[in-house]
């Protein structure tokens, strides 16, 4: 039986982590992974910001396999602003959605170039003006390009969120909304990354990794399942 459905059935309480456990919790993954850091290969702002905008729907892996080349030819806003949409396409055609994210890079390339002197913006209300860029994307950049401390809730945090206790929520904008309330200052910067290699490598989608995760003592839904 996958892991979410043995919850379900197992009747697991709507009981959140309390704020000692939430700051135990953080503190042993950073304890275990003191600089997490993106699987995404970048070497400025805009490689970032472009391949996080690749990287919806389809893996890192992915991503940093047509990036390769891609940012060989444009490494910066202006020099991508200045290829055609289909030279982009021909590029990154293993990608999913790999026809709108062409179309998507060579708009914000673009606009950088003419609104930002093409310079990616550090804010998170200029970012999600650029084509292809949503809120998540935005936080993501921040993060990481310029550690501001905010969290890009995806796939991964919301299910170590929902699993654990750490934060419930029926999607992950209602998790986005709550998590940087419960999350300590010192851990602000880091958790994004913390949360969210725990759910890539260890607390996964199917058959998740249990006996080899050092923060089972304190999973509401471990605790839950075995009684």
């Amino acid at each position: 039986m996958p892991y979410d459905n043995a919850i379900a059935k197992a009747n697991v309480p709507l009981k959140a982590l309390n704020e000692k456990d939430r700051h135990e919790m953080l503190r042993i993954l950073q304890e275990h992974n003191p600089n997490p850091k993106s699987a995404l290969n970048f070497k400025n702002p805009f490689e970032l910001l472009c391949a996080v905008v690749l990287s919806a729907q389809t893996t890192d892996i992915a991503v940093n396999k047509v990036t390769e080349e891609l940012f060989k030819k444009a490494p910066d806003a202006l020099a991508m602003s200045k290829l055609s949409v289909d030279e982009i396409a021909s590029m990154i055609k293993r990608l999913g959605l790999w026809s709108n994210k062409s179309k998507h890079l060579k708009a914000l390339a673009e606009t950088l170039v003419s609104d930002y002197k093409g310079q990616v913006p550090k804010t998170y209300e200029d970012l999600i003006k650029l084509p292809g860029v949503g809120g998540k994307t935005a936080n993501v950049v921040l993060n990481v390009a310029f550690n501001v401390p905010v969290i890009a809730v995806d796939t991964h945090i919301f299910r170590v969120c929902n699993r654990t206790g750490l934060c419930y929520g029926k999607n992950a904008q209602s998790v986005q909304k709550q998590l940087p309330d419960l999350i300590d200052e010192e851990f602000k910067l880091p958790a994004h990354h913390l949360l969210l290699l725990h759910g890539r490598h260890v607390c996964t989608a199917r058959n998740p990794k249990c006996d080899e995760c050092i923060i089972k003592h304190l999973c509401i839904s471990f605790k839950n399942i075995n009684k």
